[in-house]
């Protein structure tokens, strides 16, 4: 089942959660209140949302546990909002390839790290230039991606894959 952004109450408590996990201005970011765009809301068979896309493809999806998992195209949309460092991780240009297709981000290629990122938190995993290569959940606080040589600091759930 799908919808245009046509349901009154939906977005506008879809922003709110938005800015809590992700701070003040993500739920504009992934959900403009302009007319100029239509996202449609999949949704489950009780009603409750759990897909947020665009044209440019998957904003988020909508856990049961309330809590959303970014798809790439929520993650420029954050980048594209906020602040720097808020809400990514920045890796080197030797862990690129294999971070933008797909694979996990490692501790030992992470540059720099919004220092509010704790385990569990949805990050956008980009370059230097805040290009974003992919989407994931953190698996290490931001003091650990900082300080550690080995182990996993993102697990990447999605990789931007040639798609500039």
């Amino acid at each position: 089942m799908s919808d245009a952004d046509g349901d009154g109450e939906t977005m506008p408590e879809l922003r709110t959660i938005a800015d809590y996990q992700f701070g003040p201005g993500a739920g504009e970011a992934l959900f403009p209140s302009d007319d100029d765009e239509s996202l449609t809301v999949h949704r489950s068979t009780s009603g409750r949302p759990r897909q947020i896309v665009a044209t440019e493809g998957r904003i988020v999806s909508y856990g049961t546990d309330g809590r959303f998992t970014l798809g790439v195209a929520g993650g420029r949309r954050l980048v594209d909002a906020l602040e720097q460092p808020t809400a990514r991780v920045v890796v080197g240009e030797e862990s690129e390839p294999f971070v933008r297709d797909g694979k996990n981000a490692f501790a030992k290629f992470v540059r720099e790290v919004d220092p509010d990122v704790r385990p569990g938190d949805e990050v956008a995993v980009v370059l230097d230039d805040d290009t974003v290569i992919a989407v994931g959940r953190a698996e290490l606080s931001a003091d650990a991606m900082a300080d550690f040589e080995t182990g996993m600091a993102v697990h990447v759930r999605d990789g931007a894959d040639g798609d500039v």
